[in-house]
């Protein structure tokens, strides 16, 4: 990024870290805005997106060859309107240009570059361009535009219409469908032939974690006793938290791994990967106890609490893969620098770590990672098991200090509303597995932020907030949100999150709902609506916001009795019935909404004066179709209401809105539910 500030554009009024990055370029960038597009009108212009964030290492790369150079600046000053926006908080944009891109050149990424009419119907894109090819593309465009515009606004015309039918959705119920088993087999079936079964994931590289994907896959494979799925999930959870791709110092996820074996991250760390990843290691720890994965969750939420948490209780967003203009200098080591700093432990942290051919990366550096076990390594040694731990522990203490001192990567210090409503569901599944009172904490100090500075007067979330809060909310900001207010609603029994659960649920349907469809448009009122309104369905690296609803919906209508949810969570997943076996890792969220109503899916309620007690003991056991409220005394909440007796601590297994007889032994109950 440039250091140079004799330039000043309009991005330098922003609040976007990226926005800010490029606000001394020497190109006369704006932001998202109807005034950029009058311009263009005004001035007949074509229009360039580039669309970016903040830890992309590309981003950075062209900015430092492209836009901070003079030559091409003039030429895109002269004949374009140049727009730069921040994909974090402009996915809508993000969403309609990368289908664009994606239809004209069958390939994405970001940096993401499209080239529009002063309308924004997109005539040409790509990713990253080097500086001479991004030089003669700037030129014949603008020739172009001028001397033939009757052909550039026909293929304009031609690609308007091939978004829309890439951003349609027809809905695709068939009355006489409903939720069966038999999908969700063809769909583990399916979804098992891309196994890589020596390194974990899905075979080839690179490789992205996809926790949904292996949610999925656990859930599924534990309510059918499937030794194969289950095997699959736990050698993926091993091989990840063991591999480079995780910070074996300090704790955390990068993005994705470059290589097949989990080695070579892309270093930039996203808080919606890791707390995606907290929830799906704390809850393989309550199917399986393996104490790599509670060690996992302990040191991911500690460095979000340490790197990307702000003072008031909000997430920061993402940090940077590079420091000092290097792609992961900040984790990286040489053998020299271990050996100054460790002297005789270096040994023995070498073998642990895998500092030898096996870690090597490349220019001399190792990324830290994990071969052997720790009795193997304690064997070759000959050093008791606690020996080693201690000299492990003081290893990683010794190294933490001069990492510290290091330049360090970029911070993105915006606060995104649907990443924390990740992280603090995040919280909560740690604090359910675990009973740690800090993850608790954390999780209600996260949702009090939001709750007084991201939700307005009148119940209408916001996706942004550094400083103050700006931009309007999406379909998943409120879906994630949501599933943050259920979840803390489930531990902590206090009726104002299940009341804001319902109140940002009846925004949602005000704002998002298309009725005759039966799902959420993407976004509500400010929004792109240039070419095409989405209606987002795919799963992701974020679930679709249109799954986590459906999910929400049916969790709602559980605990509150209001049948309309569930009418409209059965209407959404039935319509994508048909889709769910066909591409496995674009409907996982959908094929966990399909369990919920495919399996006995079990209502559990537990009212008096040990309800701490019992709840620990019942949900120590796995149950991953289950969802447990309690209460202390009486409640007006659907499914509590009248279940209270004064002195007494009783037990309501419930299916299918019918409740057994109370019990007053968790024994009992655990074998109702099994």
């Amino acid at each position: 990024m440039s250091s140079q500030k004799k330039h000043r554009n309009a991005l330098a009024s922003e609040k976007s870290p990226y926005l800010l990055q490029h606000a001394h370029n020497p190109v006369q960038w704006q932001a998202w805005s109807e005034a950029a597009f009058a311009q263009a009108k005004k001035e007949n212009k074509l229009v360039l997106i580039s669309v970016g964030y903040s830890a992309c290492h590309w981003c950075h790369v062209m900015e430092r060859e492209c836009f901070e150079a003079e030559d091409v600046a003039a030429l895109m000053n002269k004949y374009f309107i140049n727009i730069k926006v921040d994909r974090e908080e402009r996915p809508d944009v993000d969403h309609l240009y990368m289908t664009a891109v994606q239809l004209m050149t069958q390939q994405g990424g970001w940096p993401l570059n499209c080239f529009t009419l002063p309308d924004g119907r997109p005539i040409y894109g790509g990713t990253y361009f080097p500086k001479q090819q991004w030089l003669q593309l700037l030129q014949t465009l603008a020739e172009v535009h001028q001397n033939d515009f009757a052909k550039v606004e026909s293929y304009a015309n031609k690609l308007a219409q091939g978004i829309k039918q890439a951003e349609s959705f027809i809905p695709a119920e068939k009355k006489d469908e409903t939720p069966n088993k038999e999908i969700l087999q063809q769909y583990a079936e399916n979804f098992s032939k891309r196994f890589d079964t020596k390194n974990g994931g899905s075979m080839g590289a690179p490789k992205f974690m996809m926790p949904n994907n292996y949610l999925f896959l656990l859930r599924y494979g534990h309510l059918t006793q499937h030794p194969h799925l289950l095997k699959q999930v736990h050698l993926t959870l091993q091989k990840m938290a063991q591999g480079g791709l995780y910070d074996q110092l300090g704790g955390g996820f990068a993005r994705y791994s470059t290589d097949e074996k989990w080695k070579v991250p892309h270093f930039e760390k996203m808080l919606y990967d890791n707390a995606q990843l907290i929830s799906l290691y704390s809850e393989a720890y309550m199917q399986s106890k393996n104490p790599l994965y509670k060690e996992a969750v302990y040191r991911t939420i500690a460095f979000v609490k340490r790197e990307l948490t702000a003072i008031n209780g909000g997430f920061y967003s993402a940090l940077d893969a590079d420091s000092e203009g290097k792609e992961g200098l900040y984790y990286i080591w040489t053998k020299e620098e271990l050996q100054s700093i460790l002297g005789n432990d270096f040994a023995v942290f070498s073998d642990y770590f895998s500092v030898n051919e096996k870690g090597y990366w490349e220019q001399d550096y190792y990324i830290l990672l994990r071969e052997k076990t720790e009795n193997e390594i304690a064997i070759k040694h000959q050093i008791p098991l606690e020996t080693l731990q201690k000299t492990i522990a003081c290893s990683k203490e010794k190294l933490m200090a001069v990492r510290n001192k290091r330049v360090r990567p970029g911070l993105d210090d915006k606060i995104v509303a649907s990443w924390n409503g990740l992280m603090c569901s995040a919280l909560c599944d740690a604090y359910q597995t675990f009973l740690e009172p800090d993850f608790l904490q954390l999780a209600v100090q996260n949702a009090q932020f939001i709750q007084q500075n991201m939700i307005d007067a009148q119940g209408f979330l916001y996706r942004c907030h550094k400083e103050t809060t700006y931009i309007q909310a999406f379909a998943d900001d409120y879906a994630f949100v949501i599933e943050a207010c259920i979840k803390l609603y489930g531990l902590t029994a206090q009726p104002h999150w299940l009341a804001q659960a319902e109140q940002l649920t009846e925004t949602m349907r005000l704002v998002f709902l298309d009725k005759q469809k039966n799902m959420f448009y993407f976004s509500g009122k400010e929004t792109v609506d240039t070419l095409s309104k989405k209606i987002e369905i795919h799963d992701n690296v974020l679930p679709a916001s249109n799954s986590q609803m459906a999910r929400n919906l049916f969790l709602l209508a559980k605990i509150t009795g209001t049948t309309s949810y569930e009418d409209l969570a059965v209407k959404m997943t039935k319509q994508i019935l048909h889709e769910i076996p066909q591409y496995p890792s674009g409907y996982s969220n959908w094929a966990l909404a399909l369990l919920q109503h495919t399996f006995p899916f079990y209502e559990v309620c537990i009212v008096g004066k040990s309800v701490d007690e019992f709840m620990q003991q019942l949900q120590a056991h796995y149950q991953p179709n289950a969802i447990f409220v309690f209460s202390k005394t009486a409640s007006d909440t659907a499914l509590l209401k009248g279940r209270y007796k004064e002195g007494e601590t009783q037990v309501y297994v419930c299916h299918n809105r019918v409740c057994k007889a109370p019990l007053s032994s968790i024994e009992e109950a655990i074998k109702q539910i099994k």
